[in-house]
């Protein structure tokens, strides 16, 4: 894949929408009390400017998630059917991503609600953060039987499915579409696959013209919220960011004994060989950044051979991110408690297999942009209204933070997995 695999933001621009967030529900509150000059034809129009910018970041969905999987997946199977042993070692390495994807993606809907029944939202608050969001989520009604759930894997027709936002159904689609398109001879694929990798490069322009305007579309959206709910909402987002990161933190701390069942390191001895990458992640938010130290920690501190970190760890920040179907599930269950929707067995396991699927495309992109196009996904597959997305990106930093540190370790702990499964040589003490 081309994606460029720049930082999330710009720091000035996180900064920006942060603020917008805190000066909309300031001036909203401030309103609420004294009036707003031109009354409900301002709120109203300032609600509309809202509205138009989060519908531009809709329009990318379909044709962005379609297209990055359709090469994400060209690049796994690229990297899988390499020459000799850098492809068997990258076989390998793909299969523990794998795995860890989906045990992260079980403990992600366990976590979650693990939380929030330890810690629930404070109805109020909740109640006062989506004052301003519709009631019900558009075009998504209560969860069918799981009879019905499992006809809508295999979409009878793709076009109509993307249509009518049945996005599980188009990720499955897409997925075979990818696998499919590495069987076809070069001069057939190639063109194909550079297709794709053209419209998720448009797209992510789209986005991130878009998304130069959060600023404005994030301040006339929580003053909306403000207008309705004065400033109390700021609690309710503060727990979100509470709830998303610790989940995120438990999965970090997870990989721990996972690396010294499996990759023969003492845990003294690998939290010494990491913990150096983890400042460089926490200090950089990218996974990308983090790569140089990482190879050397590896190397140096816990016994991985050369070959091995050059090609597992950037394989590794390429297609692999532990964080990911963690910290969406929770940021998509989470917006389901403040809705108060009880989700099926059949809408959490779409919404299980969309989270994985959509972040094999998602993986490499600018943090605002991958925020929106792998979590949207699973809330339309929940039936979760997206409308409330827009404020919680702009505290996104502060989970980020934990994401990329957990992406780093589980990173360093596969490179370790991988190289005691071809012959370690002795564990570091």
């Amino acid at each position: 894949m081309t994606l460029t695999k720049g930082r999330r933001f710009l720091p000035s621009l996180s900064l920006q929408v942060l603020a917008a967030l805190a000066l909309g529900l300031i001036v909203g509150a401030i309103a609420q009390s004294r009036g707003l000059p031109g009354g409900a034809e301002t709120a109203s129009f300032i609600g509309s400017l809202g509205q138009l910018w989060l519908n531009a970041l809709k329009m990318t969905i379909v044709p962005l998630v379609f297209s990055l999987l359709v090469t994400g997946i060209a690049s796994i199977a690229g990297a899988a059917h390499g020459p000799g042993r850098a492809g068997l070692l990258a076989g390998r390495a793909l299969m523990v991503f794998a795995i860890l994807i989906v045990v992260a993606t079980v403990y992600a809907i366990g976590a979650a609600y693990g939380l929030h029944a330890i810690w629930p939202i404070d109805p109020e608050g909740g109640a006062r953060l989506i004052a301003g969001a519709p009631p019900s989520p558009e075009g998504v009604g209560p969860g069918a039987p799981f009879g019905e759930f499992l006809k809508t894997l295999a979409p009878a027709n793709p076009i109509r499915a993307a249509a009518e936002d049945a996005i599980l159904g188009l990720v499955v689609f897409a997925v075979f579409f990818g696998f499919a398109a590495t069987r076809l001879p070069d001069r057939l694929r190639l063109p194909l696959v550079t297709f794709f990798e053209a419209v998720a490069e448009t797209m992510i322009v789209i986005v991130r013209w878009v998304l130069m305007a959060a600023p404005v579309g994030v301040f006339a959206l929580a003053l909306g919220v403000g207008l309705t709910a004065g400033v109390g909402a700021a609690g309710t987002l503060a727990h979100y960011v509470a709830i998303v990161s610790l989940a995120t933190i438990g999965i970090t701390l997870l990989c721990y004994p996972l690396v010294v069942a499996f990759g023969k390191v003492s845990l003294a001895g690998f939290a010494r060989g990491v913990a150096p990458a983890q400042v460089v992640a926490f200090s950089t938010q990218s996974s990308l950044a983090s790569l140089p130290v990482m190879v050397e920690r590896a190397v140096d501190a816990l016994g991985v051979s050369r070959p091995t970190a050059g090609l597992v760890l950037p394989l590794a920040v390429a297609v692999f991110r532990i964080t990911s179907p963690v910290a969406n599930l929770g940021v998509v269950i989470y917006c389901a408690h403040l809705f108060g929707i009880e989700p099926t067995m059949g809408q959490l396991v779409a919404a299980g297999l969309t989270a994985v699927l959509v972040s094999i495309g998602s993986v490499g992109l600018p943090g605002q942009i991958s925020f929106f196009v792998s979590i949207a996904p699973i809330c339309i597959a929940m039936g979760v209204p997206l409308e409330i997305l827009p404020l919680l990106l702009a505290v996104e930093v502060i989970p980020d933070i934990f994401r990329t540190v957990g992406n780093v370790t589980a990173d360093m702990a596969v490179a370790r997995i991988v190289e005691d499964e071809v012959g370690a040589p002795a564990e570091p003490v």
